[in-house]
């Protein structure tokens, strides 16, 4: 081996935002005159460099370069242990590279800021705020909310009045403001306050105090100096101010109201009233009124009527049916019979598909449904599915002509619905064809190994003589 190599300290505490050197001595214990790099590795090796970068030394000849550990102030180096290594490397003989170890203990910081949101509210009962405090320190900080008013008016509370909050993170504490009296009409009235963030210390793990030792943590338990954040609620009153004025200008519209109905309109109204009443009115009346014999009288007379029409009616439809058809007896039931026997010519059909294809194959085809002979297919409903969630183009046709052209990844079910339905001629085929460009994935399930797209259509199938 060509290198000797040590550390001075293989124990060292770094502060944030502090660089420290660590000494290291290098030994040329070789015959020849010999070049080292060096490299750091470990979690440290972000924040740490060797200088110089390389040395040279002739054989027996020793030299010193320094380890400098810079580790930043901010939360991204949490506060701790941390192990590193110093790689020296021979430029000649990489492969007698020497390692050397040691543990770096980066100190904690602690640095809080915090804000008031918001700085001023308003409010007839309360008012609501937030404080928003902001860990930048690299160990968990404790921190105590507290707050006073310019008087004894209003009174201050918390939903929770200590915060422990990890580095690099915020956390908010609810303040509310309470009026000790309610003012039901007046002026507003303002109470001021302040909010207090007392840091109480940074906090480490129990792994992190027992390397700290006791004089460390002794260091962060003391107080730092609060945050003061002055703020404001302004008192507004239950009533508004324009309440009154409304209550009034609704009385005096009430009042014309009222005075209206019964200075003019009630007045007129009865005018009117006994104008239209005469004694031909009276007359006409009484003679217009039916008897209770009578109106029984004219109830049988109605049921005839009533019957003796809906008989005439029915003869005339079953007329009517039997010289458009053919096939009628002439009553309403023969009518009936013949709409039924018609309607049985069309038989509701279905049918499906499934079409299977892969990336970079070319198309591949299904056929759903052929007519048969003699008949014509009345296609009324499509549904196409896209269960794995493929990319891609769908298109069906009917005798080779395109009834629908989609785009896969525009869908995973779609239906569609035609009031004037598609025909198609007996030996017609109606058909599926597919073109993958990518293979979808199922939810919690393996990968398929092309896309796979399904067809159902349905109709009516009726024979030639019935259309």
């Amino acid at each position: 081996m060509s290198v000797t190599a040590s550390l001075d300290a293989t124990t060292v505490t770094a502060e944030p935002g502090v660089a420290t050197d660590v000494p290291l001595q290098i030994l040329n214990s070789g015959s020849t005159v010999e070049e080292y790099r060096f490299e750091v590795v470990g979690a440290c090796a972000a924040w740490s460099t060797v200088e110089p970068a390389t040395l040279s030394l002739y054989p027996g000849a020793s030299g010193t370069v320094a380890l400098r550990l810079s580790p930043p102030r901010d939360p991204s180096v949490p506060a701790g242990e941390t192990p590193f290594g110093v790689r020296v490397l021979p430029t000649s003989e990489p492969g007698e590279a020497v390692v050397l170890e040691g543990r770096v203990t980066v100190a904690p910081f602690t640095e809080v800021t915090s804000e008031l949101v918001p700085r001023g509210s308003t409010g007839a009962r309360r008012g609501r705020h937030q404080l928003a405090v902001d860990n930048r320190g690299n160990a968990p900080v404790t921190v105590q909310l507290s707050a006073r008013t310019g008087s004894e008016r209003a009174r201050v509370d918390f939903a929770a009045k200590e915060l422990v909050i990890p580095p690099g993170h915020a956390d908010f504490g609810k303040l509310r403001v309470r009026p000790a009296k309610r003012i039901w009409r007046g002026t507003p009235v303002t109470h001021q306050f302040q909010a207090f963030v007392a840091p109480q210390s940074a906090q480490l793990t129990d792994s992190q105090q027992s390397q700290e030792g006791s004089r460390q943590q002794d260091e962060l338990s003391s107080s730092f100096e609060p945050l003061v954040l002055d703020g404001s609620y302004e008192q507004q009153a239950i009533l508004p101010r324009w309440l009154p004025r409304a209550l009034i200008l609704a009385a005096v519209v009430i009042l014309a109201a009222v005075g209206l109905w019964y200075g003019l309109l009630r007045p007129a109204v009865k005018s009117t009233a006994r104008e239209a009443v005469t004694p031909e009115v009276v007359a006409s009346a009484a003679q217009q009124t039916p008897s209770p014999g009578a109106g029984a009288a004219n109830g049988g007379n109605g049921a005839a009527n009533g019957g003796s029409t809906a008989g005439a009616d029915g003869g005339a439809a079953g007329e009517g049916q039997q010289s458009s058809s053919g096939a009628g007896s002439g009553s309403g039931a023969g009518s009936g019979s013949d709409a039924g026997s018609a309607a049985g010519t069309g038989t509701p059909t279905s049918a499906r598909v499934e079409v299977r294809d892969a990336v970079g194959g070319g198309t591949s085809r299904g056929s759903a449904y052929q007519v048969p002979a003699g008949s014509t297919f009345e296609l009324t409903d499509i549904v196409v599915q896209n269960p794995q969630g493929d990319a891609g183009t769908l298109v069906v046709s009917s005798q080779d002509a395109p009834v629908l052209r989609l785009a896969l990844e525009n869908f995973r079910d779609s239906d569609y619905h035609f009031v004037t339905p598609i025909l198609v001629p007996a030996g017609g085929e109606i058909t599926m064809t597919v073109d993958c460009r990518r293979v979808g994935r199922p939810v919690q399930a393996p990968t398929p190994s092309g896309c796979a797209e399904s067809l159902l259509l349905g109709g009516t199938l009726r024979t030639d003589a019935a259309q």
